[in-house]
């Protein structure tokens, strides 16, 4: 069993919800990225996305795509994406990571050494935004021969018809995108979440996790009640641009950022 079908087991053995942080490998810069994502861990992150910079991310909001400019401005790339996560795995064998970006750098590494590559840093899963599964037949049966799950996106404006080929395709989790538009766009409706939901769940052969939109605890409280766990992605990243010149400050904001959320997901207190 891999580490994403693992990290659903503990928690649904714990009675907990996955909490999901996103960041750009490289921002504000690479050596930032390792000691976030243990800090992240450490209040209480269940998998972490370490997003790959790239210079059109036509589903990201501003935020992130500032972010993606910070790192690739410092020359960061998938090949060091990938050294950050071995960096990572030096010290936490256990936390799943899914690498999320999009298709054009990994062609440009070529499928096969990509996936050999990705296994070899320690990665358990990859959200690649522009391609759909029809498409993807040959790079996912290499993620898969090397032991990576390839997950796929669902939307507020996916048919019945359409969840159910990306449920016969994606593995490890689907990700439910909550809002129309790009990442950071709109703050979360939870009744149109829970309507699309319940008419998707029923068809779900994997977890099922929702992001965009998620801004603070009880955002991620209310959320997590209808799915298996929320992903949380411009919101770290905008405290991270505001703290970009000043690391000592950053780090333990988004821990406490990320604290707050796993606290309200818990239903815990946290001590003043």
């Amino acid at each position: 069993m891999g580490r994403i079908a693992t990290c659903f087991e503990r928690l649904h053995q714990d009675g907990r919800k996955a909490l999901v942080a996103y960041i750009v490998a490289g921002d504000p810069s690479p050596d930032v990225t390792v000691p976030l994502m243990h800090v992240m861990v450490d209040a209480g992150v269940s998998m972490i996305e370490l997003g790959v910079p790239f210079t059109d991310p036509e589903a990201d909001g501003p935020v992130i795509q500032n972010a993606a400019d910070r790192a690739l401005a410092q020359g960061v790339s998938l090949a060091d994406a990938l050294l950050l996560a071995k960096s990572f795995r030096e010290n936490d064998d256990q936390t799943p990571i899914v690498l999320m970006g999009y298709l054009n750098p990994i062609e440009s590494m070529g499928y096969e050494a990509f996936s050999e590559a990705a296994s070899g840093a320690g990665v358990d899963g990859t959200i690649t935004v522009n391609i759909p599964p029809e498409e993807a037949g040959v790079l996912d049966g290499f993620l898969i021969d090397h032991g990576i799950d390839p997950v796929y996106l669902l939307a507020p404006t996916t048919t019945d018809s359409r969840a159910d080929v990306i449920f016969e395709h994606t593995r490890g989790f689907a990700y439910y995108v909550s809002l129309k538009g790009t990442t950071g766009a709109s703050t979360i409706q939870v009744a149109s979440v829970t309507e699309n939901l319940d008419r998707l769940k029923p068809k779900a052969t994997v977890p099922l996790l929702v992001g965009f939109g998620i801004k603070n605890g009880e955002m991620a409280k209310d959320i997590s009640r209808l799915c298996d766990g929320v992903v949380v992605g411009a919101a770290i990243v905008g405290l991270m641009e505001a703290h970009q010149n000043d690391t000592s400050a950053l780090i333990p904001a988004v821990g406490d950022l990320v604290a707050e959320m796993r606290a309200a997901m818990d239903g815990v207190a946290l001590s003043a």
